[in-house]
């Protein structure tokens, strides 16, 4: 009788199962013994050897699909592969890590989608007086910003940080959350939109300067979502910008079509 152990023995010596020996088999990865005279294949120290040498790169991050090549590499060409994988896995390691990155970030609520600058500015606007459903329109509005026209969101959050230092904006905005309770036809409506648009035409460069312009006229099918994202919940928001930017474009200034 041949000298050896059983495959149950085998795969629990080296720290696998006999699925994963028979799986090693199958790729071609370990030789499988001839049968002794008892019906059993029996593993010496040669397939025990294989089955660590595999084990081991498997269990490194090689996938079985390249182990073979490696174990029948010269030196020189097995150092090669091994720092291949070294690369991919350090690649995959830095992937893994953004990953887990971003659900911590998920736990912080707008963190997982917006930058702290971003949240740090949602975080000012309870304290001007601007209340929940504002808060939450511009965030959404900055989470379209950032996914759909990336080239202008750092102006779009720039100009936001500005305005929110300017009374007359805290103002006018708190003034347009008033509006919601006001009937879509109230003449109040234009005359607030004819006030914010003063306030803007007063000074232009609150608008973003000509290549934030430019960035908004190429993205106007963006533009046009972002800006009408919460249309349907808020009517008389809506018609209050619009408003507001059909006073703008008589005034001069270059608004993505309509």
């Amino acid at each position: 009788m041949r000298n050896g152990v059983t495959i149950g023995q085998a795969a629990a010596f080296v720290g696998v199962t006999v699925k994963t020996v028979r799986h090693y088999h199958k790729l071609g990865l370990v030789a499988e013994p001839e049968r002794d005279a008892s019906g059993y294949r029996r593993y010496g120290s040669a397939e025990l050897l294989q089955l660590v040498q595999v084990r081991t790169l498997a269990g490194a991050g090689v996938p079985l699909a390249e182990i073979g090549p490696m174990l029948d590499a010269d030196g020189a060409r097995f150092d090669a592969a091994l720092a291949e994988v070294s690369r991919q896995l350090a690649e995959r390691i830095e992937e893994l890590t953004a990953r887990r990155n971003t659900l911590e970030r998920l736990a912080d609520g707008d963190r997982a989608l917006l930058p702290d600058r971003a949240c740090a500015l949602l975080d000012r606007m309870p304290g001007l007086g601007l209340d929940a459903d504002y808060v939450a329109a511009q965030r959404e509005a900055l989470v379209l910003t950032r996914a759909l026209v990336p080239d202008g969101f750092d102006a779009f959050l720039g100009q936001l940080e500005q305005r929110l230092d300017e009374p007359e904006f805290v103002e006018l905005t708190r003034r347009g959350q008033e509006a919601e309770n006001w009937a879509p036809d109230d003449p109040r409506i234009e005359e607030l939109a004819t006030a914010m648009a003063d306030h803007y035409l007063a000074d232009p460069a609150r608008l973003g300067d000509q290549a934030d312009q430019r960035v908004w006229a190429r993205a106007a099918a963006q533009y046009r979502l972002i800006d009408g994202h919460r249309a349907e919940q808020a009517p008389v928001a809506a018609r209050l910008t619009a408003l507001t930017e059909a006073k703008l474009r008589a005034g001069g200034v270059r608004m993505p079509p309509g």
